[in-house]
């Protein structure tokens, strides 16, 4: 599996993009909110990938943060969803809209991106309802998250690993009851998964 590439850009536009690690390139598949956050991005860059095994093809799809490919992962799961559809919806919405729109049921809203149905959109609400929800940050109401900065990054890290939320929580909390020093994210994440 490949989590990520770190690279030159070669060639960019808005579907893919080439990036060069020493001298090999890597043809990778971008969404349109990828493309709008790197292309104006000089030197190296860095995309968190997800490969895609088929019979005739090995495919990388790269995406500028971590909640845009775990949204286009997750999309994948849907019955009936394919790379090109999550594409699409991830071009048309950025992974926290998707994650606020598939938490409020709001199937109108997902109908209105190309290839979607009222059908597909149903599925894709039914069978993602519980998942997203953990990527939603409180942005309505304008107040920041309550945890500082090096909690959350912890808490996105420890999420990413598949310990569910709750546990999560829980485990960070125990970690910076028991030490009173400032921990770095890294050192945060180790006490919390001896916590869990």
């Amino acid at each position: 599996m490949i989590g990520y590439v770190k690279g030159v850009l070669q060639q960019l536009s808005p579907a893919q993009t080439f990036v060069d690690i020493n001298g090999l390139g890597y043809e990778v598949n971008i969404t349109l909110h990828t493309y709008e956050q790197i292309k104006e991005m000089k030197g190296a860059v860095l995309l968190y990938t997800h490969l895609q095994v088929r019979e005739d093809a090995w495919v990388l799809y790269g995406f500028a943060t971590l909640e845009e490919k775990d949204a286009f992962q997750k999309l994948l799961s849907v019955s009936g969803i394919g790379s090109a559809t999550a594409r699409i919806l991830l071009s048309s919405l950025t992974a926290v809209d998707l994650a606020r729109i598939i938490a409020n049921g709001d199937s109108k809203t997902l109908e209105k991106v190309k290839g979607i149905g009222g059908k597909t959109a149903q599925r894709i609400i039914l069978e993602l309802k519980d998942k997203l929800t953990v990527t939603i940050p409180d942005l309505e109401s304008g107040a920041l998250p309550a945890a500082p900065l090096i909690e959350q990054d912890a808490l996105t890290a420890l999420l990413g690993l598949g310990i569910p939320k709750a546990n999560a929580e829980s485990a960070i909390k125990k970690s910076m009851k028991a030490e009173t020093d400032d921990y770095s994210v890294e050192e945060l994440i180790k006490a919390a998964l001896k916590n869990l």
